[in-house]
């Protein structure tokens, strides 16, 4: 067993561990590694592991949130009960149109739109959409307070917060119990852009949630809730194409897989608890700044500097 590529399957989960959390692009990130450190493994091992190493971050969100996700946990009241079934209900709603779409097109997208140049383009668009929703929660925030510092029931405590902080406290759905089966529904079919190399799945669907009017940690938590049956179902579809394909497990795959999606599990749980602190106090902006610094970057790479 090559130590190195051990060691290759730990940088792997590394970043798939961060950058599937945060609103950059796990795909994209990994697609780019490829180009700098590969691991020495068939092509149809490294289509079956780029998707199935997912499995190790959503297995964080499902430790982590264990308690909010289990219907059946003896503290929870009848209403309680009802509230998580909901929420489940919810989830796979907004699911239904990413596995429309990306089902039928899977094999086509990988073909495609696999090119370090759709990944950039997907990196900086998106990027410039956090950058321009956030501040125009921003402004329509300044608006209400200027409206309220005017008016005889002006909330003083509003001066305390950042601009930030008071976008956020505007926003209609504060709580994920307030999340509507409507506004579900719409972040599921944000959810569907993310078929598109470097368009991230979390950031399709964060923007989606702060432009249907959720707040950031609302945004943020019902992505995690999203990413549970779209990665396992993603996974095991790698997985059927793999096998089908007449392939088999070899020991030191078998290793790479095992140590990639360990790796992946550990630093989600980091970069999960980061980003919803994160979030309580600071908009999404600087990550769609590093998203459109990455995408040129890529560009003048491969332009200039790739053979």
């Amino acid at each position: 067993m090559d130590l190195m590529e051990l060691l290759k399957a730990v940088l792997y989960g590394v970043v798939e561990g961060i950058t599937e959390w945060l609103p950059i692009s796990s795909t994209g990130h990994m697609l780019l590694l490829d180009q700098f450190v590969k691991l020495d493994v068939s092509q149809d091992f490294w289509d079956m592991f780029l998707v199935v190493i997912q499995l190790g971050a959503i297995l964080a969100v499902c430790v982590l949130f264990f308690h909010e996700l289990n219907p059946f946990a003896g503290d929870k009241s009848r209403e309680e009960r009802r509230g998580t079934w909901a929420l489940w209900g919810k989830v796979i709603l907004a699911c239904i149109p990413a596995a429309a779409v990306g089902i039928p097109l899977d094999d086509w997208m990988e073909e495609h739109l696999g090119s370090p140049f759709v990944i950039a383009a997907a990196l900086s668009v998106d990027g410039g959409a956090f950058i321009v929703i956030e501040n125009a929660r921003e402004r329509k925030a300044q608006r209400v307070l200027a409206e309220r510092a005017s008016g005889k029931h002006f909330d003083a405590s509003a001066q305390q917060l950042s601009v930030s902080e008071l976008a956020d406290s505007e926003a209609r759905v504060q709580e994920i119990s307030e999340l509507g089966w409507l506004t579900a529904m719409g972040i599921g079919l944000f959810q569907v852009l993310s078929i598109v190399p470097g368009t991230s799945r979390s950031g399709s669907t964060i923007i989606g949630g702060l432009l249907l009017g959720c707040s950031r940690t609302v945004a943020a938590e019902f992505t995690f809730y999203l990413a549970i049956p779209v990665m396992f179902g993603a996974s095991a579809l790698r997985l059927v194409k793999f096998f089908l394909k007449g392939n088999v497990f070899a020991l030191n795959e078998l290793a790479v897989l095992g140590v990639g999606c360990l790796t992946a599990f550990v630093v989600s749980m980091l970069a999960i608890r980061f980003l919803m602190g994160f979030v309580r106090r600071h908009d999404f902006k600087p990550f769609g700044w590093y998203r459109i610094v990455l995408g040129i970057a890529v560009i003048v790479y491969f332009a200039f500097f790739a053979a």
